[in-house]
């Protein structure tokens, strides 16, 4: 039988969720967290999709490790903790193609792709998707450049370390790109707060009318 888990690598911890699948199954929750933190210890930090091999007779079972999901290693590989809600307004990081090929290379034998350029696009693309600049760039141009052999002399050299200089220079100009988003995204709060403003003062206050009470005749 087999169980697939999605588990936080290294830190495993028991819940709901997880009791649910085992339960069933009649093996200590206690020793798979152990078993499976020890075999994703290496992944602290991320998302680490797990599979459980159990044999229901005699409960035992073994743990599969698979490599965490582009997503994650994309985040940990450039200290974010989430992509961009609007990929094409805010950008998140600033990545060098280095580093786009060493995840391609750590992921190369997870992903369908038909040779290790298709494998580097497909990093691309989820770069696309979480907002991150590669090369000082859109990934959506990185895509292109790809295709046209730009960077096929890297590629073919799986070239994956990231000069200091070039590091720098990277870092130098997504500070300048946070800087400009940072001011567009006040000028925006601002002008909805104003919005706002301006909608209720000319939303009319509603009058409460009070009833004066009846008097109350004396008794005599």
């Amino acid at each position: 039988m087999q169980i697939k888990l999605l588990v936080d690598g290294g830190s495993m911890k028991p819940g709901p969720a997880l009791s649910q699948k085992l339960g069933p199954v009649g093996i200590p929750i206690n020793l798979v967290i152990t078993k499976v933190n020890d075999a994703t210890k290496d992944f602290n930090g991320l998302k680490v999709p797990v599979e459980l091999n159990v044999d229901t007779a005699t409960r035992e079972f073994d743990v599969k490790v698979f490599s965490p999901p582009v997503s994650e290693l994309l985040k940990k590989e450039l200290g974010i903790e989430k992509g961009s809600g609007a990929q094409k307004k805010i950008k998140v990081a600033n990545a060098s193609i280095e580093q786009i090929i060493s995840l391609a290379k750590t992921k190369s034998q997870n992903l369908l792709s038909k040779d290790f350029k298709s494998a580097v696009k497909t990093i691309v693309g989820t770069c696309v998707s979480l907002g991150i600049l590669i090369e000082n760039k859109p990934a959506v141009e990185i895509e292109k450049e790809i295709d046209e052999g730009k960077y096929d002399k890297e590629i073919n050299a799986m070239a994956s370390v990231t000069s200091p200089d070039k590091k720098k220079d990277l870092d130098e100009y997504f500070a300048k790109i946070k800087k400009e988003q940072d001011k567009i995204l006040q000028q925006e709060q601002a002008a909805k707060e104003a919005s706002d403003a301006a909608k209720a003062a000319e939303t009319p206050a509603t009058a409460t009318v009070t009833k004066p009470a009846e008097k109350t005749a004396a008794k005599k």
